[in-house]
């Protein structure tokens, strides 16, 4: 919600923005790969513990630095996140430990409530961006101290957190019996992650403030209902992912909702878009723990936490390219150009899923 928005206040252009953006992803992206490949035999709950103080140490840079050179620095080596999802080395280590605990149908409704209380922290933070630098008084930097003290919170609660020890000895060479398939699946993520960058969240934001002229408290309020859509959306996917399979659960809800976001670039009024993003935000959501189920039921148990970071680093290195060229777009021209590009690429990577992998019983 303010990322975007202070970036600017502080005298960046677009270009600059996207460019810090992009550096944000490219960084979570090695050190998540770092960890997944030479730190799986970490103690889970020790790396959610270093990541809860890495994401608070990045918001206090964000909050007192201004100049873009160690801006771009603490971009890289911290956790600061411009989407809507988490791109850091603690979402695979999560998703590992969450992949072992059910099978089937009830390995995706448990995905489901995870990605359904993300959701609900998104849909909030998007209220409470939209408020807090009046309440606060600190302005647009009032994000960097909400998201410090949410770092605070997840290390109280990772303390607290019994993580089963693994059942299975961690391999000694990563991916050795699922290298194909990962490699294949980290690809077509790539794609689809790519094309995501050109339309983060907060480059929406930004768009919308640009071509619509939105204040921040409507954008707030546009933003928390995106993410309650996309919560409720995933209630859905369980049920239907348990009568369709898991892969046309991915594909036929996720295409659609690129031709909304399309649409959404297209509409004269800034109604017209929001309605585009809000019935977007009904189904892109609902391949989310479908796709997370799928990769832990291709991959044999030790392999999971090598998986999971493996399909996850190319989605973090391919929506850091794609925001600095959204950023120039969006200096260049105020209509929805990086909303079109991302809408055409998604489309492709769904496309490319159901003809790779409809065979795939799982």
């Amino acid at each position: 919600m303010l990322l975007a928005r202070h970036l600017g206040a502080i005298g960046l252009s677009g270009s600059k923005t996207g460019a810090l953006l992009t550096a944000t992803l490219l960084g979570s992206a090695a050190v998540t790969l770092a960890l997944g490949l030479w730190g799986h035999r970490l103690a889970p709950r020790a790396v959610l513990l270093f990541g809860s103080a890495l994401m608070f140490f990045t918001g206090l840079g964000f909050f007192t630095v201004t100049d873009f050179g160690l801006l771009m620095v603490i971009a890289v080596v911290g956790t600061l996140n411009p989407s809507s999802g988490d791109v850091s080395f603690i979402l695979p280590t999560e998703q590992a430990a969450l992949g072992g605990m059910a099978e089937g149908t009830r390995r995706v409704a448990l995905f489901a409530g995870y990605n359904i209380a993300g959701r609900a922290g998104v849909a909030l933070g998007a209220l409470a961006g939209g408020v807090a630098p009046e309440l606060t008084g600190l302005g647009l930097r009032a994000g960097f101290v909400i998201a410090m003290g949410v770092a605070v919170a997840c290390g109280l609660i990772y303390l607290g957190l019994q993580i089963p020890p693994p059942q299975h000895a961690p391999p000694k060479v990563p991916l050795e019996q699922s290298r194909q398939v990962v490699v294949k699946l980290s690809l077509l993520f790539a794609l689809d992650s790519g094309a995501g960058g050109f339309a983060l969240e907060s480059l929406l934001v930004l768009w919308l403030q640009r071509r619509h002229h939105l204040e921040l408290q409507v954008t707030g309020a546009v933003f928390f209902g995106i993410g309650v859509l996309n919560a409720v959306s995933q209630l859905v996917s369980v049920q239907v992912a348990k009568r369709f399979g898991l892969i046309n659960t991915m594909v036929f809800t996720h295409l659609p909702a690129q031709l909304f976001l399309i649409g959404a670039a297209l509409m004269p009024s800034a109604a017209l878009a929001v309605g585009c993003l809000f019935l977007r935000a009904c189904l892109t959501s609902m391949d989310v723990p479908a796709r997370q189920a799928f990769v832990m039921a291709v991959v044999p148990p030790e392999e999971r936490t090598s998986a999971a970071t493996v399909t996850n680093v190319p989605r973090s290195l391919a929506a850091g390219l794609t925001p600095v060229v959204a950023g120039i777009m969006l200096d260049a021209s105020t209509f929805g150009w990086p909303l079109i590009c991302a809408g055409v690429g998604k489309i492709a990577y769904d496309l490319l899923m159901l003809l790779n992998f409809r065979k795939t019983k799982v």
